[in-house]
Order: C-alpha cells, then sequence, then structure tokens
C-alpha cells in the first residue's frame, strides 16, 4: 500500500501528538487536567471529567484512557483557506479540500469537519442529528459521529463547531462504540453543550 504525501503528513501530525502525550503523561512536567472549569483559547469549558491535556499553539489534545480509547480534539482559530484540522493552506491543485471558509452554512461545516476526517483516513463516516447550537452568545452547531478508523476499529463521537471574529473553533471527541463511547458521552455532551467564549 502507498500513502499520498498527505496521508504521510496525517501520520506524521498523529505520530507527533501521541508521542508528545506519552510524554506529558509520564514526565513530572506534564498536564493533567483535573474536573471543573477551564479556560482554554478563548472558550471555558465546564468539564465532569479529569484529563490528560497536551497543549500546543493553536490546538490541544485531551484524552482520558489514551489516544486510541478517547480522544477531544480542540482546534482554535482556524483561518480561512485553511484545513480544518489545521494541517495545510488551501492549494490550488485541491479546491475540494476540507478548506474553511467564512460564513459557511451549519450543513457545510458539519461536511467540512466530516472530509476533514476522511482526509485524515476515517471511513465509513456517518454525520447525525445536525442542530444550531448556542456557546454562549456565539452561535454555532453540534453534531454526532460514527465512523472507523484506518483499521477498521468503530468509533462513535461528538462535535462542536462555532464560528467567531472570521475564524473558526472545532471540537471532535471519539471513542469506541464498545465501553469508553457509553461510559463518557453524557459527560462531554454536557461540557460541549455548556461552552461558551470569553
Amino acid at each position: 500500500m502507498t500513502l499520498r504525501k498527505g496521508q504521510v503528513r496525517a501520520l506524521h501530525v498523529l505520530l507527533l501528538l501521541l508521542v508528545a502525550l506519552l510524554a506529558a503523561c509520564a514526565s513530572p512536567g506534564g498536564r493533567l487536567q483535573t474536573k471543573g472549569t477551564i479556560k482554554v483559547f478563548d472558550m471555558t469549558l465546564d468539564t465532569p471529567l479529569d484529563w490528560a491535556r497536551i497543549k500546543s499553539h493553536r490546538n490541544e489534545l485531551w484524552t482520558i484512557d489514551g489516544v486510541m480509547l478517547n480522544r477531544l480534539l480542540i482546534f482554535s482559530g482556524i483561518k480561512p483557506n485553511e484545513h480544518v484540522f489545521q494541517l495545510r493552506r488551501e492549494r490550488k491543485s485541491r479546491p475540494d479540500g476540507p478548506w474553511y471558509r467564512p460564513g459557511m452554512r451549519l450543513d457545510e461545516l458539519q461536511k467540512l469537519v466530516t472530509d476533514g476526517l476522511a482526509d485524515q483516513q476515517w471511513t465509513g463516516i456517518r454525520a447525525s442529528n445536525l442542530r444550531p447550537h448556542q456557546f454562549g452568545s456565539v452561535e454555532g452547531v453540534r453534531f454526532d459521529l460514527e465512523l472507523a478508523n484506518p483499521s477498521g476499529l468503530l468509533y462513535r463521537g461528538t462535535v462542536a463547531v462555532a464560528e467567531r471574529n472570521g475564524r473558526l473553533t472545532v471540537l471532535v471527541w471519539l471513542a469506541p462504540q464498545e465501553h469508553y463511547h457509553d461510559r463518557d458521552v453524557a459527560a462531554v455532551n454536557h461540557m460541549l453543550d455548556t461552552m461558551r467564549f470569553n
């Protein structure tokens, strides 16, 4: 099997996040985020769960049991013409890619996220329960996901997307269908439903 350049880059990004997560969890400088009210970028989240939290400039990776068992991906300040998961800028050779454009409709924002997941080799992606949502005073969208990773493991998840000041914020939570999703979905939905911008 031959990987395309974009696939290799996506695998490198995931590998770097995994290494950073393992280093943070194993070292005294690692960050354990305890439950409660948390400020993340320009948002406030109320979480009833404890997380391992890896910070980057404009994105974060959170997990409870390890990224294969659950992960919350947070992308902040996605710029116009940037990949929804901040991987690269729009290219003329691929105008139909998952590039953010200000003023997208709610269904377009949902497709943007699902296309971004497909771009990262997730398969069988089904989005459901698309609904407008108010994150404090900011309008956005929430929806749910069913999908499989490249190895065929089935996941379920939920997504929050909001556009603010010409930039996009995306939160994607994923966990395997068996056990981990059902165990934490109510707590994660509470956290994303009550998210607000500062």
